[in-house]
């Protein structure tokens, strides 16, 4: 019935049986109050009153707030995070009218606003993709043409850090660590081969021959330097008898170029939400307690500059040393049987270590899997000094702390499929989580939380959710 009224008319309704059930209030106080000045002892009397009155009013005040909370303040909230989803995620999903069935046509407005700026955005990208189509073939020509070339081709930044690398140069990489875009060249070549190389290349302007010790001192490579222009970088040539490529092995050319004009030295707390490097990750368990329980798998994925880069993964099973209980393989479909001849779980951890050098870590509940990194990297001599990002403390900031902020809530909330093969698996939650992270910056940078400092400071308000870990 209330619901057919005009808004203000309900406001006004709300607030005129605020007035009376005050007026009842002080009447019902004065009433047992003058009942209790008839027996002669005013005090008793007075205080009688003032109680009833005080916790009346106290609890008809809780009563309003609680009804505004649930009916108003939580529902323009949800209202607020799915404009924000359409808006700046591109999310498809329709509005929760029920919810909002007390603010009049907020809900309805906000949803046709919502409906028209998607279907506006979905036809600008599409005639946007028609234009590009030959550009996007070009470029895969291009792209195919490069990487049949019989040279592994790696890009700098005069940074030290990866811009750029073939397929050859993939398996180069691939031969010391995982390929990884923006990460430190010296993390695969022996830093005084390449920056005394660097060195001659400034001085002269002109290509350089050398011979660099892959990182782990197992490969010799002969290596050409040429610059690039402006002095943004140079180019790494290695010849294609240093590759060790299979004829049909997938052969993708990753490349960033805005990480050439990439600024050295600011502090992770300052740099934009959008233009750190994250390592998104997600363990598989034998239970729910990382001081005595085990990991069974480690699945991570890398984002850089708010993007999912294809082909840099990481999944391995782990062998745990321990009978996995029946109730766990029933989550996550790990048997004994997988894990037998898998790497111990310090291996494990120090190929995950290397995997997110330099990055921002970032997990779905975050202290249940750095706790199992902290324990397993005591073992194996290992530290965490990353920067943690949790996805429950950032979905509390976009969505309100009173939302559902599982994964799979998350992924529903902001159009995220997860295949229900790769459910409960390491590598298919951490891709789901990257996915979510991916949505959510944008969400986050509207509401003026741009850099990683920002993020902090709203996180820890919630702290009563997860323990911001900091």
């Amino acid at each position: 019935m209330l619901v057919s009224l005009s808004l203000r008319l309900r406001v006004f309704l709300f607030f005129a049986l605020m007035g009376l059930g005050g007026v009842g209030l002080f009447g019902l106080a004065l009433y047992f109050g003058y009942e209790a000045a008839q027996e002669g002892d005013l005090i008793s009397a007075f205080a009688q009153a003032a109680i009833i009155a005080g916790f009346g009013l106290m609890g008809m005040v809780m009563g309003i707030w609680l009804l505004f909370d649930e009916n108003v303040a939580k529902p323009i909230e949800r209202v607020a995070a799915r404009m924000r989803a359409g808006a700046h995620a591109g999310v498809n999903h329709h509005m929760d009218m029920a919810g909002a069935r007390y603010l009049g046509d907020l809900g309805p407005a906000a949803e046709a606003v919502t409906r028209q700026l998607i279907e506006a955005s979905m036809n600008t990208a599409g005639a946007i993709a028609t234009k590009t189509q030959k550009l996007e073939l070009e470029k895969e020509r291009l792209t195919k043409l490069l990487t049949e070339i019989p040279l592994a081709m790696i890009l700098v930044n005069s940074n030290h850090q990866i811009v750029l690398y073939d397929g050859q140069a993939a398996a180069v990489l691939a031969q010391i660590q995982a390929p990884r875009l923006n990460t430190d060249i010296f993390d695969y070549f022996d830093r005084k081969a390449v920056e005394a190389a660097w060195e001659t290349l400034m001085q002269t302007g002109e290509e350089v021959t050398f011979r660099a010790l892959g990182s782990a001192k197992r490969q010799n490579f002969e290596i050409r330097m040429k610059p690039l222009d402006s002095g943004t970088g140079y180019m790494l040539i290695i010849e294609s008898s240093e590759v060790v490529l299979a004829p049909d092995a997938s052969r993708p050319l990753i490349y960033d170029f805005e990480l050439l004009e990439q600024n050295e030295g600011t502090s992770v707390d300052d740099l934009k939400l959008s233009e750190l490097t994250y390592c998104v990750f997600d363990t598989e368990t034998t239970g729910l307690l990382p001081h005595k329980d085990e990991v069974v798998q480690i699945g991570a994925v890398r984002v850089v500059r708010n993007k999912i880069v294809e082909g840099e993964e990481m999944e391995s099973l782990v062998n745990p040393l321990v009978p996995i209980p029946a109730a766990s393989t029933k989550v996550h479909g790990i048997t004994d049987a997988m894990v037998q001849n898998a790497p111990l779980i310090e291996d494990a951890t120090r190929e995950f270590h290397d995997f997110a050098r330099s990055t921002v870590l970032v997990a779905h509940n975050a202290p249940f899997d750095m706790a199992f990194m902290h324990r397993y990297g005591k073992r194996a001599n290992l530290e965490w000094p990353h920067p943690v990002l949790d996805t429950v403390l950032a979905s509390a900031v976009v969505f309100g702390a009173s939302e559902t902020h599982t994964v799979d809530a998350l992924c529903e909330r902001l159009g995220v499929v997860i295949p229900s093969a790769l459910r409960h698996t390491a590598i298919g939650d951490a891709r789901a989580t990257a996915e979510v992270l991916c949505r959510l910056i944008p969400m986050l940078e509207a509401r003026g939380i741009e850099t990683f400092g920002d993020l902090l400071q709203h996180t820890r308000k919630h702290g009563r959710i997860l323990k911001d870990l900091n």
